[in-house]
């Protein structure tokens, strides 16, 4: 499970498997709909790229949908833990 070797890895502090949620998507010329998993991994803006090299080694497709969102506050413990994790 590539949520549990992120975290074991120690490139993300902390993984949040979000319930099967149904996707409509466009792909390869036309419409496509399936359950898919979304994961929500924690980490540093230090360690991002080598956690996105690891879930591109890794996941089972070729283009998973892989994408970052920048924290622009948080408190600084809660940063302090995420970086303590991931280090």
């Amino acid at each position: 499970m590539l949520a549990y070797s992120a975290v074991s890895a120690r490139l993300a502090a902390s993984a949040q498997i979000v319930a099967t949620p149904v996707s409509v998507y466009w792909f390869r010329g036309q419409v496509g709909e399936a359950e898919e998993w979304q994961v929500v991994l924690h980490t540093t803006s230090e360690r991002y790229a080598e956690l996105e090299a690891h879930l591109l080694a890794n996941h089972p497709r070729d283009e998973p949908d892989l994408w970052a969102v920048a924290l622009s506050a948080a408190p600084a413990a809660y940063l302090e833990r995420i970086a303590a994790a991931v280090s």
